[in-house]
C-alpha cells in the first residue's frame, strides 16, 4: 500500500523533490504510526499520573485515505507541452520579422504595409492638467534619474470622463475630456470594461525595466532616449486579485517624462506605434529607437528558439481579469538637485557597486495618469514612490542575512527546549498543537516532528476509557445462607434445603432489526473524533493543503496570521490548566521564541518600505501585545499554579503527586533518611532545607517534608529529593527522571530504528 501511494506521488508529479521527500517522509510517518507495522509490543502509559491505559486498535486505511487527498491537493497541475510553446516562439518570431521589414522601410522612405498612427490631439493637453510635464534642467544644478528599473507604488484616484461629478464638472479640464471622449461609443463601454471594478481600484503597482538605446544617425550619437517595458497592477480593497497591464514605453532621460501604451494582459503591443506618443521634437530619435528595439528581440527571440530555453508563462496571468480597455500611461519624474556629474556616478554605483562614497540618493518619486479614451476613464496615480532593482536587492541580501540569524536562534531555542522535554515527563506537559501551530507558520516538518512525539506521548490521554458492559440477564435462584457453623455440621449429618423458587419467565424480545451501516462520511467523522492519531494526521494534511496551496498562491489572509500567532501559546495555557500541570515550557524559550516570530511579521506589517511593498497594520501591534500576555499567563502558571486564573469548582482535575508531605525520620537517628531509593538503593537523606512545621491534632508541632506543586518539581525554587512513586515506592527524584527519560528514549529509538 505504501508503494502504491508512492508510485501515485511519482505519476502524478510533484513541483519539487523538496516537496516530493517531505510527502514521502509524511507518507512512512503515517503508515507506521497508524499501525501499518507494529512496532513494539509494550503497551503505552500515562506516565503523568502512573495509570496504564491499553493502546486502541488503529486502522491504517482511514490516514491512508487522508494522505492520498494532501497528495491529490499538492499534485494537481498541469504541464505545459513543450512543442507548442516552441510554435508560438516561431510564430512570434516570423511575425516580428515582418514588423522589423515593414517599419524599416517605413523609416528609410521607401513602399511599406506600415503607417504612424495619429494620436488624438487632447490626449496629451488632458494629461499635462494632472501632471506637469517635465523640461532639460541646468546639469549643474539638478537631474533626474535616468534608470527607472526597479518597483513602484502608489495610490489611485478614479475619474469617469463619461459622467463627471460637482467638482470634476467645475475644473479646469472639463472642456478636454469633453473633447477627448467625442470618438468614445458610450454603448460598447460596459462590454469593454470586463469583470474587473475599476471605480473601486485604489492602488496600483509598477514594475519597471529601463535600457537605454544608443544609437548613430547621421553621424549623431543619441544616448536620450531609452525603452521601457512593465507591468502595472491595479488593485481594490479587500480583493486579492489583481487587473494587470503590459505596458511599452519610452523614457526621455534629459526632461524625465515617460510615454507608453498599455493593455491588458495578452493582447499585444505593438512598438511601432510609441513615436506617435511622443512630442515632435523627439519623434525621429523615438523612431529609431524603437527600430534598434526591434531588433534586439527578434535576435534575443532566434537565440532562445535555438537553445529551447522558452520562458514558463505563470499560470496566475491567464486566470487574471481581462478588460478590452486600452490604456496610455504618462509619469513624469521628479526633478533632483543633485547635479548630473554627481548624479551619474551616484547610479553607476547603484549598478556596479564598488565601494566608493558617493552623495545620499535622494528620493525616487513620480507622478503619472492612466487614461483610456475608448472606456472614458483616467486614472490619477498619486504618491508614487520607487526603489531600483539593485537597491531592492541589496535590501533582500540584508532582510536574508537577518532571517537567517533569527531562524538560527529560534531552531537553538527549540533544541534547547526539546532537550529540557525529551523525557516522557517533559512531553506530557507540552501541547502538541503549539508546535503543530509553529510548524504551520514554518511550512516546514522540523518542529512538527515535535509534535508528533508530544503525541505519541500523550495518546492514552485521549482514548476513551473502557467502560464493563452490562451484565447479560440470567435465571436466579434461592440458596439458604449457612454460617461457618452450619457448614461445619453439614459433614456430620444432612441438612433439608429449601427448594429453588420457580424463575421468572422471560419477556419475549422484539425481532431482531438489521443495523444500518453508517455512511463514509459518517465513519470518517467518528473515525477523526475518536482516534488521536486521525486527528493528528488530520491537521497536518490540512497545514500541507494552507501552505503549498494558499500561501504558494499569495493569496493567504493577513487576519489567518494573526489568529494562527495569536494561538500559539494559548493551546498551551489550556491543556496545563486542564491537567493540573506546568507546562515545562522554559522562559527563554518563550520569550526568544515569540521575540524571533514577531521579527517577521512585524518586517513586513509595520515598516513602510518591506521588501514585499506590504502596506503596514496597526493591528499587529494588539497580536504582539496579546502573545506576551500569554507568555505571561504562562509564567504565572509556574508560580501561583496551573488553574490560578479559574474558579476553584472548574479546577477538577486531580492527578497524582509524586512528593506528599512526609513525616521526617527520629531526630535521634544517625543518617537522616526517609529509606532507600528502589533504584539506586542509597539511602534518600532528607534536605534540612525543606524542614518546616506544622501542628498535629494533639497541638504538638512536628517536623514534615514541605509539599510540592509540580510533578518532580520545584519549591520556592528548591528542588524535591525524593518522590513517592503510585505504586508506593520511593525514589531519588534525578534517578526516577533518568529511568524514565532511558524508557521512552529506548521507545523512541525503536520507533525510528524501523523508521
Amino acid at each position: 500500500m505504501l508503494r502504491l501511494a508512492l508510485a501515485c506521488n511519482l505519476a502524478m508529479g510533484l513541483p519539487s523533490l523538496a516537496t516530493n521527500t517531505v510527502v514521502a517522509d509524511l507518507l512512512i510517518l503515517a503508515f507506521l504510526h497508524s499501525g501499518g507495522m507494529n512496532t513494539q509490543n509494550d503497551e503505552p502509559r500515562d506516565l503523568e499520573n502512573g495509570i496504564e491505559t491499553p493502546r486502541q486498535q488503529r486502522s491504517s486505511w482511514p490516514t491512508f485515505l487522508f494522505i492520498t487527498f494532501v497528495l491529490f491537493m499538492l499534485t494537481n497541475g498541469r504541464g505545459e507541452d513543450v512543442s507548442s510553446t516552441r510554435d508560438q516562439y516561431v510564430d512570434g518570431l516570423q511575425s516580428l520579422n515582418y514588423q522589423l521589414l515593414n517599419y524599416s522601410a517605413w523609416l528609410n522612405g521607401t513602399a511599406s504595409n506600415f503607417s504612424l498612427p495619429v494620436e488624438d490631439p487632447n490626449t496629451i493637453p488632458l494629461a499635462s492638467a494632472f501632471i506637469k510635464f517635465g523640461s532639460k534642467l541646468d546639469p549643474q544644478e539638478g537631474s533626474y534619474y535616468s534608470n527607472l528599473t526597479g518597483f513602484w507604488h502608489g495610490d489611485l484616484g478614479f475619474h469617469n470622463l463619461t459622467s463627471l461629478n460637482a467638482s470634476e464638472a467645475a475644473s479646469s479640464w472639463r472642456h478636454l475630456s469633453e473633447q477627448f471622449i467625442l470618438p468614445t461609443n458610450l454603448s460598447s463601454i460596459p462590454d469593454l470594461l470586463g469583470p474587473w471594478n475599476f471605480t473601486r481600484s485604489n492602488k496600483v503597482t509598477l514594475s519597471i525595466g529601463d535600457k537605454l538605446v544608443a544609437f548613430k544617425h547621421n553621424d549623431t550619437e543619441s544616448k536620450d532616449i531609452a525603452i521601457i517595458h512593465g507591468k502595472v497592477d491595479l488593485s481594490e480593497p479587500g480583493n486579492s486579485e489583481e487587473l494587470r497591464l503590459d505596458f511599452e514605453g519610452i523614457h526621455i532621460l534629459s526632461t524625465g517624462t515617460v510615454y507608453a501604451m498599455a493593455e491588458s494582459t495578452g493582447h499585444g503591443l505593438d512598438l511601432r506605434s510609441l513615436p506617435a506618443l511622443v512630442p515632435e521634437t523627439f519623434r525621429n530619435d523615438s523612431a529609431r529607437a524603437v527600430e534598434m528595439e526591434l531588433a534586439a528581440r527578434i535576435s534575443k527571440l532566434g537565440e532562445k528558439i535555438e537553445s529551447g530555453a522558452y520562458d514558463q508563462d505563470s499560470a496566475d496571468a491567464d486566470d487574471s481579469p481581462k478588460t478590452k480597455c486600452s490604456f496610455r500611461l504618462f509619469a513624469q519624474l521628479a526633478p533632483t538637485d543633485v547635479p548630473k556629474e554627481l548624479m551619474d556616478e551616484l547610479e553607476q554605483e547603484i549598478e556596479k557597486p564598488t565601494g566608493i562614497t558617493t552623495v545620499r540618493a535622494p528620493e525616487l518619486a513620480i507622478d503619472a495618469v492612466l487614461l483610456s479614451q475608448n472606456c472614458g476613464m483616467l486614472y490619477e496615480i498619486k504618491d508614487v514612490s520607487g526603489v531600483q532593482s539593485q537597491r531592492l536587492y541589496r535590501k533582500i541580501s540584508s532582510y536574508s542575512g537577518f532571517a537567517t540569524l533569527v531562524n538560527l536562534a529560534l531552531l537553538a531555542l527549540f533544541r534547547r527546549q526539546a532537550a529540557n522535554s525529551s523525557s516522557a515527563v517533559g512531553l506530557s506537559r507540552v501541547s502538541r498543537y503549539t508546535f503543530l501551530i509553529q510548524s504551520l507558520i514554518d511550512a516546514i516538518s522540523l518542529i512538527g516532528q515535535m509534535a508528533v512525539l508530544i503525541g505519541q506521548i500523550q495518546a492514552p490521554e485521549d482514548a476513551p476509557s473502557v467502560r464493563p458492559s452490562p451484565p447479560s440477564p440470567a435465571v436466579t435462584t434461592t440458596q439458604p445462607t449457612t454460617s461457618p457453623a452450619q457448614a461445619e455440621d453439614t459433614n456430620a449429618q444432612a441438612v433439608p434445603t429449601q427448594p429453588p423458587a420457580p424463575a421468572p419467565a422471560t419477556p419475549a424480545l422484539p425481532p431482531p432489526t438489521t443495523p444500518t451501516r453508517p455512511s463514509f462520511l459518517q465513519f470518517l467523522w467518528n473515525h477523526i473524533r475518536t482516534d488521536p492519531a486521525a486527528r493528528l494526521w488530520t491537521l497536518l494534511s490540512l497545514s500541507f493543503i494552507v501552505v503549498f496551496r494558499v500561501v504558494i498562491a499569495l493569496s493567504l489572509p493577513l487576519f489567518f496570521i494573526a489568529l494562527l500567532y495569536t494561538c500559539m501559546w494559548m493551546m498551551q495555557i489550556y491543556r496545563s490548566a486542564r491537567r493540573s500541570r506546568s507546562s515545562g515550557l522554559s522562559a527563554e524559550y518563550l520569550v526568544g521564541t515569540t521575540l524571533g516570530r514577531l521579527f517577521f511579521v512585524c518586517y513586513f506589517l509595520v515598516c513602510p518600505k518591506n521588501i514585499l511593498d506590504v502596506e503596514p497594520r496597526s493591528w499587529i501591534y494588539g497580536v504582539g501585545i496579546l502573545m506576551f500576555l500569554q507568555i505571561l499567563v504562562i509564567l504565572l502558571q509556574e508560580r501561583l499554579g496551573p488553574a490560578f486564573f479559574l474558579p476553584k469548582g472548574l479546577s477538577r482535575t486531580q492527578t497524582y503527586d509524586y512528593h506528599p508531605p512526609m513525616p521526617l525520620p527520629d531526630p535521634e537517628s544517625p543518617d537522616q533518611s526517609l529509606g532507600d531509593c528502589a533504584i539506586c538503593m542509597d539511602a534518600i537523606l532528607v534536605d534540612p532545607s525543606l524542614r518546616r512545621r506544622s501542628k498535629s491534632s494533639d497541638g504538638k508541632e512536628r517536623p514534615v517534608i514541605g509539599r510540592a506543586t509540580g510533578i518532580l518539581g520545584k519549591v520556592g525554587g528548591t528542588r524535591k529529593t525524593y518522590s513517592l512513586a503510585p505504586c508506593h515506592h520511593l525514589f531519588h527524584t534525578a534517578c526516577l527522571e533518568r529511568w524514565l527519560a532511558i524508557k521512552v528514549n529506548l521507545l523512541l529509538n525503536g520507533l525510528v530504528l524501523v523508521v
